[in-house]
């Protein structure tokens, strides 16, 4: 080759290394501000500023029609109708609403702001569809409470994907068609599809729902065929599934076998333990998930408040109050309910009333938890005010506002108040009594004294009895001292569940409040020869953040001497006020100086003396027990509310009782 070829090799060999360099810098340059563009385009569209956005970027926008995408999926957090439509037109005007892609953006913000009928139109002139745009209509459908619908999309399309599967097992789920849902997922599963972790997080659902184990199990080992065993949404599943369906043994391990946990899974086992009713653990698992750094969110602060209520511990319910604060979720609705329910279980009824008050939703959940509050506390005329404030307000009352509101009036005596609000249920709202609403019933009818009318419902409901409406009956025919029906009764319970105690124990009390000791004695025989024992009555109350507990002729308190002798001397008093022991409500055959003995040395009497010698001067007293309080203990501590001026508040197994100058809130009604 010759110099003068090498020279033009040469000379091109640098125009083109010039040539490649421009180009380089001119692309680079292009990516940075296309980069640039397209982090400032998402940024304002991520904080709604959607007309900014359009005017900036209105040039970029014209010139790749796809961005209206970021401005259209704008428009759904904030509800933008108007400006969504907006949107809508300028997208004709584009002419790119031919795009299926815009087009199925347009589709999903339609459906998600609830505004199914002009998807509706929208789809029906769509020109080019795809399995997506059914997908969003079958969600559209769901949304809207519409499963009907949502099925015949999903059987008349000729082509899914996992979505679209996923979207139909999800949907039979959420409306409880728990067996529907778990089907449609065998037949996925034999159509070859194969499933992902929100599959499987809904078909775990199904089975919780469904409370079966087995299937349940059944998934667990498909999960782990899969290797989703440690997928977070998946795992959490998986607990939810075992703790729901009973076994929270399983649901533990599964969430301390996962390598990492999120706040689902936290809060998956703390739910867990406080629907299987471990409260205490709920709290010691709060407390972890702090430790380990997770910040609580509104469903944690549901749970754990929740289990305050459970144990009635109101210091430390306090205490998670605050931090819900803190944690800017006490305004949350399902927060501000179980704070209420709190507050209420706690004794402080003032407190549920400004939680209540606090609150500017008008949303049924707390009306109606306002109202069992209301109830709870003997406060019925309150309770039923609420209720026709609601009315006014047309808040549609709903199964457990009416549940709610015969609980109060059963609790305060208002027996046809209560026959006109369960009438007003069926007649008015169309609403099909459950189980519960029967057995409120009954307890009104049996407390005032229409014991015949409540039995006669029993029979006659087209729900099958179970122990707890026949036990309602029964201390119903404790108040009236009405023996034949009582055995009659008691045999219906027994019949059911012949191990449980409360039959045995309440007949044995009708007969000794009749000094029928041979049939005492005969009820008596009956629980050792089947080897029932009767449930020990335990009183607790809360002292500088910790609780005591106290059971009937407790000796194990460190103080038990001094409470014995406080307990004599106030005793004492009593009788100088006109106080007579009830004698009667002790059931075994002794002397009635054994009598007066066991009777002042029942649980909440020991709590009562305890809290008295314990706590400030006009501080008020608040006692938990887990039996209903007898009528001796009712008397008596009226006197110790007289004598020592103090307002002593007692949660029995029914009700709370507000103790104060000698009177009772429940008017002697419970």
């Amino acid at each position: 080759m010759d110099r003068s070829c090498l020279c033009i090799l040469g000379f091109s060999s640098k125009l083109n290394t010039r040539h490649t360099l421009a180009k380089y810098f001119f692309c680079t340059v292009t990516s940075k501000i296309a980069s640039k563009f397209s982090e400032e385009f998402t940024n304002l569209c991520s904080k709604g500023h959607i007309k900014e956005a359009f005017e900036r970027f209105k040039s970029e926008i014209f010139s790749d029609p796809r961005l209206f995408s970021n401005l259209i999926k704008s428009c759904i957090p904030q509800k933008s109708l108007s400006l969504g439509k907006q949107l809508h037109s300028l997208i004709i005007t584009s002419g790119c609403s031919s795009d299926k892609f815009v087009s199925n953006h347009l589709l999903n913000m339609y459906s998600k702001i609830g505004e199914l009928q002009t998807a509706l139109t929208l789809f029906d002139h769509m020109p080019i569809r795809n399995i997506m745009s059914c997908n969003i209509l079958i969600n559209g459908y769901v949304q809207s409470g519409d499963l009907e619908s949502a099925q015949k999309v999903f059987d008349e399309m000729p082509e899914r994907n996992v979505a679209t599967w996923n979207a139909m097992v999800a949907s039979l789920i959420q409306f409880e068609f728990n067996e529907q849902g778990l089907g449609l997922f065998s037949e996925m599963h034999e159509l070859n599809f194969l499933p992902d972790e929100f599959t499987l997080g809904s078909v775990l659902r199904g089975c919780a729902g469904l409370r079966s184990l087995h299937a349940g199990r059944q998934v667990h080992a498909y999960v782990m065929k899969c290797g989703l065993e440690f997928n977070l949404v998946v795992g959490s599943s998986l607990s939810h599934m075992y703790m729901k369906s009973g076994s929270l043994e399983e649901g533990e391990k599964v969430i301390k076998s996962m390598p990492i946990r999120n706040v689902v899974a936290w809060n998956t086992l703390i739910a867990g333990k406080a629907q299987n009713g471990y409260s205490e653990g709920v709290l010691d698992q709060y407390n972890m998930m702090k430790m380990a750094g997770f910040r609580p969110d509104k469903i944690t602060f549901v749970s754990v408040i929740s289990s305050c209520s459970e144990l009635a511990t109101l210091g430390q319910g306090q205490q998670i109050h605050a931090e819900a604060i803190k944690a800017g979720a006490s305004l949350v609705v399902a927060v501000i309910s179980s704070l209420i329910s709190m507050y209420s279980k706690c004794g402080c009824l003032e407190d549920s009333i400004k939680a209540f008050l606090e609150c500017e939703q008008e949303d049924l959940v707390l009306w109606s938890a306002m109202i069992t509050a209301y109830g709870f506390h003997g406060r019925g005329d309150e309770a039923i005010k609420l209720f026709e404030r609601m009315e006014r307000q047309e808040l549609e009352a709903n199964d457990v506002t009416f549940l709610s509101l015969l609980y109060a009036c059963s609790h305060c005596g208002l027996k046809e108040k209560g026959m006109e609000f369960f009438d007003l249920m069926l007649n008015k709202y169309g609403l099909k009594p459950k189980l519960e609403h029967y057995t409120c019933v009954v307890d009104l009818l049996g407390r005032s004294g229409c014991l015949e009318e409540a039995e006669a419902m029993i029979r006659s409901m087209p729900i099958k009895a179970d122990a707890i409406i026949w036990k309602t009956l029964l201390s119903a025919c404790k108040i009236h001292k009405n023996a034949d029906m009582a055995k009659r009764v008691a045999d219906e319970v027994i019949r059911l569940y012949p191990q449980e105690s409360a039959p045995y124990v309440l007949l044995s009390n009708i007969h000794a409040s009749a000094k029928r000791w041979q049939d005492v004695s005969e009820v008596r025989k009956a629980m050792r020869d089947r080897k029932i024992k009767k449930e020990p009555g335990i009183s607790w109350l809360e002292v500088k953040n910790q609780v005591y507990q106290f059971c009937i002729g407790d000796k194990s308190h460190p103080k038990s001497m001094v409470i014995d002798l406080y307990l004599k001397e106030l005793t004492s008093e009593m009788k100088l006020r006109g106080y007579v022991p009830d004698t009667a409500a002790v059931l075994h055959d002794m002397d009635n100086e054994e009598k007066e003995y066991n009777l002042t040395h029942h649980s909440e009497k020991l709590a009562i003396a305890f809290g008295l010698m314990n706590t400030p001067s006009g501080v008020p007293i608040r006692i938990m027990k887990n039996l209903r309080v007898c009528s001796d203990c009712h008397v008596a501590i009226k006197y110790i509310s007289e004598i020592k001026n103090r307002e002593i508040i007692v949660r029995d197994a029914s009700r709370f009782h507000h103790f104060k100058n000698g009177r009772c809130s429940c008017g002697d009604y419970w």
